[in-house]
Formats: structure tokens, C-alpha cells, sequence
């Protein structure tokens, strides 16, 4: 069960980004968990995607702040027919 998806930031990268914990359904089972965080990696402006360990309706989401906001984030979990709710930023 793999369900990080991520790169290693440049520091350039590190100073552009932010982390932000997304609440999502706590009905999903691994393998929904691992096609969101697929689906989210696949965006270029999103940097990292996984679930907190044994909090599985928390995700934390890592995003490039000159492509993305907090809010296309939320849009990016609603493609794909779930619902998510900003908890805040790390």
C-alpha cells in the first residue's frame, strides 16, 4: 500500500511551496486512498500527496504556491468525486 506521492523539492521549490492537511471521507478503503493520491500526483503543481498514518481521512497535501492554491487543491479531490474540507495550513 503506497500511498505518497512525491518528489524531492529543490530549495527553490521548498521556498515556493505550501502544506496543507485536507479532511476527506473517513469511508474510503486503500485502494480509493491510492488512486487520490495518484490522481494528485499527476498534477504538476502539487508536489506531495499522502495520508497521515492510522488518521486515514487526513491528507496532507503539498502544492507549488506560483500554480496552485489551497482551493484548487480542493478541486483537484472534487474531480475525482470526493469530497474534502481545508483543515489548515502545516
Amino acid at each position: 500500500m503506497d500511498q505518497v506521492a512525491h518528489e524531492m523539492p529543490t530549495l527553490d521549490e521548498a521556498k515556493r511551496t505550501v502544506e496543507i492537511v485536507v479532511h476527506i471521507s473517513e469511508n474510503l478503503d486503500d485502494s480509493q486512498r491510492n488512486n487520490l493520491v495518484v490522481a494528485l500526483g499527476q498534477n504538476e503543481g502539487i508536489v506531495s500527496a499522502e495520508f497521515c498514518p492510522l488518521r486515514y481521512h487526513l491528507m496532507l497535501v503539498r502544492y507549488d504556491r506560483d500554480q496552485y492554491s489551497s482551493q484548487d487543491v480542493l478541486s483537484a479531490v472534487g474531480v475525482q468525486k470526493l469530497q474534502a474540507r481545508l483543515i489548515g495550513p502545516i
